[in-house]
């Protein structure tokens, strides 16, 4: 311990100066901690002994169910997706069995079914653990309800799901726009029938051929309609849905007035369904502007006093607007045409159709979106497609450019009516959006 500090070490030495100041400094600090002991001895609370005792319980061991030995079924559900073939859709069921393949492919209802598969809709299977079909339903469009079928022994039995009971639940969805609507759709889940209705709805704000861009932001909030088994049935109405295109908001709620007729409107009561479409067709190309034009067939330039729309033949053409049918048969050059006369002296014209819709014939009254005929190549035509034609008192207007009628709005007692009654889901809407200033004052 050569190298031991003397100092401290000096201090250790009996009788040293510094050792008697700090054995004053001790005495006082033990005096101080003795005063503060009896202190607090003094102020505190007596104590309470708690008796305690002893409680042994017997627990009994978990019982544990014992799962048959025979085969439980698999139930499996998911959408048909946008190419999507028997075979693709059997293989994400799980299904392996050639004989319900063949029941489908060959049987005149199974090829009815496979014809109307949709991207969106829902298919669900009940399966053995081989993969063998136990039943299994598809998806019928138009709001057909479901084509299905079930495994009796070696063969199979048809039901018609279509008159079922179902029960409707809210849904809600929101997406953003990256390259095309129904890409954003499916991306955020929202079935097919939906997109389109959505189109239809803002049809008369938004043209989806050229005004979409990169950006826009939907919501909506739609019914899913269910089987008393829990499966999804299909889709129900869109009770409410904004849709916001290049910065601008367009919103729309559906409004039941008093007298009971169920329409859309906008957040200041105006009536969508009494506005124009801008397109009878679904997501298309105009292939022939309103202009002068060298005419394909009479090989001479000539006004061409509508719009052409490419389409592939057999698709549905759509009412742009409420109306009564003024024609529907045969015109020269124009071939299967179907004419509707609006309010206002509006009136419009849907030609070269391959056929007409059921139901469709002059005093027919028909609303916007009601189905009317089909695309055709029928009188001057070289290739499927739907000429149509709007006239402001039998002036004929460019259906791409012209200024569409005004919708007539609520009375003011409506509004009032309107606006309590469809704040619930202009609240739901305000949540997908996440705009706590919109919430603020709407009932849930």
């Amino acid at each position: 311990m050569h190298n031991q500090n003397p100092e401290i070490l000096a201090d250790r030495a009996a009788g040293c100066p510094r050792q008697k100041r700090r054995t004053w400094l001790v005495a006082g600090v033990v005096t101080t901690l003795s005063l503060t002991v009896v202190a607090a001895t003094a102020v505190a609370p007596a104590t309470t002994t708690v008796p305690r005792d002893t409680v042994i319980e017997a627990l009994g061991a978990p019982v544990y169910r014992v799962l048959s030995a025979e085969p439980q079924p698999f139930v499996q559900e998911d959408r048909v997706r946008r190419g999507d073939t028997l075979s693709s859709i059997f293989d994400r069921l799980g299904i392996d069995d050639p004989a319900a393949a063949r029941f489908l492919r060959t049987s005149e209802e199974g090829r009815r079914a496979i014809s109307q598969l949709r991207a969106g809709k829902r298919v669900s299977a009940t399966t053995t653990p081989e993969g063998k079909l136990i039943d299994l339903s598809l998806p019928l469009t138009g709001g057909a309800g479901y084509f299905s079928i079930s495994r009796n022994d070696d063969d199979f039995a048809v039901h018609d799901d279509s008159n079922s009971a179902v029960t409707a639940i809210v849904e809600m969805r929101s997406g953003t726009i990256k390259h095309s609507l129904f890409g954003a759709t499916d991306a955020a889940g929202v079935p097919d029938a939906i997109t389109t209705r959505l189109a239809d709805l803002f049809g008369t704000e938004i043209d989806f051929h050229t005004d979409l861009r990169t950006g826009d932001r939907f919501s909506v909030v739609y019914e899913t309609l269910l089987k008393e088994d829990g499966r999804a049935q299909g889709v129900g109405r869109i009770l409410a849905a904004e849709f916001i295109n290049k910065g601008r908001r367009h919103s729309v709620v559906l409004y039941k007035d008093s007298e009971g007729r169920a329409d859309y409107y906008s957040d200041d009561g105006r009536s969508l369904k009494q506005a124009f479409l801008r397109s009878p067709l679904e997501f298309t190309r105009v292939t022939s502007g309103f202009s002068r034009r060298f005419h394909p067939i009479l090989k001479k330039w000539r006004q061409h006093k509508g719009v052409d729309f490419g389409a592939p033949s057999g698709a549905a053409v759509k009412a742009t607007s409420n109306g009564t049918v003024e024609f529907a048969g045969k015109q020269r050059g124009y071939g299967n045409v179907v004419i509707l006369r609006h309010r206002d002296k509006v009136t419009t014209l849907y030609a070269h159709l391959r056929g007409f819709a059921s139901g469709v014939r002059k005093g027919t009254p028909v609303s916007q979106g009601d189905v009317i005929g089909y695309v055709g190549q029928t009188g001057w035509a070289t290739g499927p497609h739907l000429h149509y034609e709007f006239k402001v008192s039998n002036v004929p207007k460019d259906p791409m450019a012209v200024v569409l009628p005004a919708a007539r709005p609520l009375t003011a007692k409506e509004l009032g009516r309107f606006k309590q009654m469809s704040a619930p889901y202009r609240t739901r809407i305000a949540l997908l959006n996440r705009r706590p200033d919109t919430i603020q004052g709407s009932t849930p």
